[in-house]
């Protein structure tokens, strides 16, 4: 039901806000997925995603009314990549995904932007789906950014002037299972090495027109900034001596605000830039920022206005 209250506008953009589409004949002829109508909750490779408010793009909408935000960004859930899937299955099950994520946008089509999902463990598949979108807007599990393989569809992604958002999904370091640490520790690691191939791979250099835009303010990147460059100065094995420097390459890409830590956040405005801290809410999961205004009251007026008004740049 929908709150009377309405916040004042000001949030312009969310780019890290979550929907898992639920268009139920389909998904009916998908192997190792399943909708269990009576507990609302949606079985994917045997574990239940039942955080109900996920499936529900009005709940969204609500949130936003309520938050004063504009306009949201939104790509499926990491429970919903399923990188272990082979190419002709991630094929139907991206199909599946990206059709869900524009019938959902639909209904407020103006401030609703799927951010259509692109499978980078096959890039021929990613290389396929990114031109016969009509938008120029998608977003990715994180990994080895360098890989060649993955030069086709940054060619691609590139002529578009494309946005991409990269998010971590699962690490596999069996110490991660206890504590939480999986998401706690793993999500912001994954996003560092992710960083670390975008500046070693001169991925961010070869194709400058990508908007790369990663997760949870970096992740590790912006702590371990002076050491890419250090390794850098001083002709690391495996670094390629034309890299550009690391410091400057990062000011070219773009992070969200959720770091949970002022000074860990005013790090990364100083490591990317202040103008490339973009406002990311994680919506509905619980270490998002559920209650922004609140949640980054702490991080000083002028940024708190800052991550507010931002935008990509095209």
């Amino acid at each position: 039901m929908m709150r009377e209250r309405r916040a004042p506008q000001g949030i312009f953009l969310d780019v890290h806000a979550h929907i898992a589409p639920v268009m139920r004949a389909r998904l009916a002829r998908i192997p190792g997925v399943e909708w269990l109508a009576e507990s609302e909750a949606l079985r994917i490779d045997g574990h239940d995603l039942a955080l109900k408010p996920i499936f529900r793009p009005r709940s969204l909408l609500e949130w936003m009314d309520w938050h004063g935000v504009e306009n949201a960004w939104v790509s499926i859930p990491p429970p919903l990549y399923r990188p272990q899937l082979d190419e002709r299955s991630a094929r139907q099950w991206c199909a599946y995904v990206n059709d869900g994520l524009a019938e959902a946008c639909s209904i407020a089509a103006r401030r609703l932007k799927p951010l259509l999902h692109l499978p980078l463990e096959h890039p021929r598949l990613a290389a396929a789906i990114a031109p016969k979108a009509s938008g120029a807007r998608f977003a990715a599990q994180a990994r080895d950014l360098s890989a060649p393989e993955l030069d086709p569809l940054w060619q691609i992604l590139d002529g578009k002037g494309a946005f991409l958002f990269i998010h971590p999904g699962t690490c596999r370091d069996p110490r991660l299972n206890a504590f939480y640490l999986e998401n706690l520790l793993g999500n912001p690691y994954e996003t560092g090495v992710a960083i670390a191939h975008l500046l070693f791979g001169r991925v961010r250099t070869r194709y400058p027109r990508i908007r790369f835009c990663f997760a949870h303010a970096g992740g590790v990147a912006p702590m371990v900034a002076g050491r890419f460059q250090r390794g850098l100065d001083t002709k690391r094995p495996g670094i390629a001596a034309d890299t550009a420097p690391p410091r400057r390459v990062l000011k070219g890409v773009y992070v969200d605000c959720v770091a949970h830590d002022p000074a860990a956040l005013a790090l990364a405005a100083q490591t990317f830039g202040t103008n490339r801290i973009l406002f990311g809410s994680d919506w509905p999961f619980p270490m998002g920022l559920q209650e922004p205004r609140k949640q980054l009251g702490d991080i000083g007026r002028p940024l708190q206005r800052a991550i507010f008004r931002a935008r990509p740049r095209p």
